[in-house]
């Protein structure tokens, strides 16, 4: 592998670019640190309830991963722009080997709540790392298939962890996959040694303070970046929603998993095909249907009361999540500055979490005052009307980029 980055703005490079070539050092790393995650995901309220957690507790320990990643967006756009990419990847994958394997060991519910924490910063650090080292090693002419890539590897990771925790589980109990992912994240840690920190080489050791970057791109930030926090609110509504009306229609557990597992099959199938039409057909293009399947599906959600009906719903939404698989990373490279570009991708993190977590915490609020068919009808609307904004501001994104 070559020790300095590919051409970023010229197509003439395209041939002599291979994916091959850079997949042990790009997307290793993230299938197997995602299937640690992957594995831990679905397990981590049951050990918290055996640690003696209410619901409503073990409930909070599972968002408590939401919340570290949202609480560490800006200051690890800081951290990797002191760092290097490398570096900062190596960390976090200690950093949370350490959590995991806290999170094994710990004998009460409040000290899992610090190691999901924990943990949940560690994961942040480590998407915008991954993020930073893909935007050099990768031409701007495959951009898009590169963070598509990148999204499709995490998938993946995460539709193997249950999986292998499942056999685990049978074996050695619920905490063994928290040692499955304290060694996921060493092994990822250790791969990402090999490779080269570009973005360091390449800007120097320039340090501007996270709030000066972003006030200077404060009108990008509250345009395209409010694109960015409906589509991560959009996503997350599969995942707060479709569970809570699956049980609303007396669909079992394993029936609601194996959905899941299709609707994460399609994901992956679309990521290339979704890179290909961004790297071809433009942001717009792929942007608009994640939101818009969002919408058409949770409107169709209340008409159905099946494992059929609520299998096409989800479906119609994974076809949407997958053709957009890398769409938030390769906005924001698009517009990411070359001088305080880790800053700013803190930032454009933050815009993504915020969405993310945003999304689970309306449907909850919509619920709790009204019957839960009113929380797809009212979650439907407005993600129609986000669509418009999407599609406007992506649109006019496509349009910069290519006059550049």
């Amino acid at each position: 592998m070559t020790t300095e980055p590919p051409a970023r703005g010229d197509g003439a490079d395209e041939p002599e670019f291979r994916f091959r070539d850079i997949a042990v050092v790009a997307y290793l790393p993230s299938v197997v640190s995602s299937l640690g995650h992957g594995a831990v995901m679905p397990v981590l309220a049951i050990h918290a309830g055996d640690l003696g957690a209410s619901t409503a507790v073990a409930a909070f320990v599972v968002a408590l991963l939401g919340i570290g990643q949202l609480a560490n967006s800006l200051p690890s756009g800081a951290l990797v722009a002191r760092l290097g990419e490398r570096r900062t990847l190596v960390i976090a994958g200690l950093v949370d080997a350490v959590a995991m394997l806290a999170a094994f060991a710990v004998p009460s519910v409040w000290l899992l709540c610090v190691a999901v924490f924990v943990s949940g910063m560690s994961w942040t650090a480590f998407l915008l790392a991954r993020q930073g080292f893909l935007i050099d090693a990768v031409p701007v002419s495959h951009r898009a298939r590169g963070m598509a890539l990148l999204g499709g590897s995490m998938r993946l990771g995460i539709l193997i962890g249950p999986l292998l925790g499942a056999g685990l589980i049978h074996l050695l109990g619920v905490r063994s996959v928290f040692v499955l992912a304290a060694g996921a994240s060493l092994v990822s840690a250790i791969i990402v040694t090999r490779m080269p920190d570009f973005g360091r080489v390449s800007r120097g050791a320039v340090q501007l303070p996270v709030r000066t970057v972003l006030w200077e791109h404060r009108r990008t930030l509250l345009t395209l970046g409010v694109a960015v926090v409906i589509i991560g609110a959009s996503r997350s509504v599969r995942t707060g929603l479709l569970p809570l009306w699956a049980d609303h229609v007396h669909i079992s557990a394993a029936v609601v998993s194996l959905l899941f597992a299709v609707a994460a099959t399609i994901d992956i199938l679309l990521t290339l095909p979704g890179g290909w039409l961004l790297d071809t057909k433009g942001r717009q293009v792929v942007a608009i249907p994640v939101v818009l399947a969002v919408g058409v599906g949770c409107l169709l959600l209340p008409l159905t009361d099946s494992a059929l009906g609520v299998g096409l719903v989800m479906v119609v939404i994974a076809l949407g999540n997958g053709l957009g698989s890398g769409i938030v990373m390769t906005l924001g490279a698009d517009v990411a500055p070359e001088e305080g570009r880790s800053q700013f991708l803190g930032g454009w993190r933050l815009c993504g979490d915020i969405g993310n977590t945003g999304g689970p915490l309306l449907v909850s609020a919509v619920a709790a005052v009204a019957p839960l068919a009113a929380a797809p009808v009212v979650i439907g609307v407005l993600a129609l009307a986000g669509t418009l904004w999407v599609g406007h501001w992506t649109g006019r994104a496509d349009r910069d980029r290519r006059g550049r």
